[in-house]
Order: structure tokens, then C-alpha cells, then sequence
């Protein structure tokens, strides 16, 4: 962690500066601080764009009952590539930029998708049991299609936790 928050708030600032320096000695002070006010309005008018194209996705997919993880994953991008982009410097800016594309977004987000899935399988660990005392394994399917209470018996600390469900097929 030391590592990561060296280099975001020594490396980077250091990097921004020499290149600040370098293409204000090419351009001119007033054109480079232009340039930099530009690609700070123009990355916030897309971020902007894109970011309610994604708000507008993720309310259709939930909409539908679906589980909007790909937009999810969108949106935390769109908000780093914001952060870049008002960011001031070329260095930055170049990697916000590239998070506007959608290709380098999809490419990104099944990478990150794919590590998660990976460790939360490797990890994952979960264990259910149900206990109804009294009540057999015959007593259980003739009452399938009606609620019933039952009750589940925790692993951790011998509580019993009450509840109804109905079974719907």
C-alpha cells in the first residue's frame, strides 16, 4: 500500500511537472495552460455524456430485475477517468483519455471481473443448515406448496434464527 500512495503522490506529480515544463518550453506558458484548461472542460463534458448513458443502462437493467455489475464496474472507470482528466497535466490527462474509449473500459472491466471471480471462488466458503425439530423429512415435502415456518439452526453460537418463506416454483 506504501508502494501504491508513493508513487500516486510522488512519481506521478513528478512526472506531470517535467512534462509540464518540457512542452511549456515547446509551446509557450499561456498555450500549455490553455491546453490543460481544454482537456479538463472536454474530459468532463464526456465523462458527463458517458456517465449518464451508463446511469441511464444501469435503471433499464434493474428495471428488468437484472444485477448491473458490467455498469457498475462502468461507472467506478468513467469516475476515475473524471478525476484524471480534472487532474491538471498531459500525463493524466492521456490515461483518462484512454478511459473514455469504451474498448479499453470493456478490456479493463473483463480483467477486473475475471480477478474478482477468481478469488471470490477460491475464497468462498458458506454453509447452510436447516434444522426443524419435530418434523420429519415426509412432513416436510407434504407441506412443499404451502408456507411454513422453519427453523434454521446457525453454525455460530447455537442460535436458532425463526422464519417463513414460501416455496414458488
Amino acid at each position: 500500500m506504501f508502494r501504491l500512495l508513493f508513487v500516486f503522490f510522488i512519481i506521478i506529480p513528478i512526472i506531470e511537472i517535467s512534462v509540464l515544463m518540457q512542452v511549456g518550453a515547446i509551446f509557450g506558458i499561456w498555450p500549455t495552460i490553455a491546453i490543460v484548461i481544454f482537456t479538463a472542460w472536454l474530459g468532463a463534458k464526456y465523462v458527463r455524456q458517458q456517465g449518464l448513458a451508463t446511469l441511464n443502462s444501469v435503471q433499464t437493467k434493474m428495471a428488468q430485475g437484472q444485477m448491473p455489475s458490467d455498469e457498475i464496474v462502468t461507472g467506478l472507470m468513467l469516475l476515475v477517468a473524471g478525476v484524471l482528466l480534472v487532474t491538471p497535466g498531459f500525463v493524466t490527462d492521456f490515461f483518462g483519455l484512454s478511459l473514455l474509449i469504451p474498448g479499453v473500459r470493456h478490456a479493463i472491466a473483463g480483467s477486473v471481473k475475471s480477478h474478482i471471480t477468481t478469488n471470490s471462488a477460491s475464497q468462498q466458503s458458506f454453509q447452510f443448515h436447516s434444522h426443524n425439530p419435530g418434523q420429519s423429512q415426509d412432513d416436510f415435502s407434504a407441506h412443499q406448496d404451502s408456507p411454513f415456518q422453519d427453523h434454521i439452526q446457525s453454525p455460530h453460537k447455537g442460535q436458532t434464527l425463526d422464519g417463513e418463506y414460501e416455496r414458488k416454483d
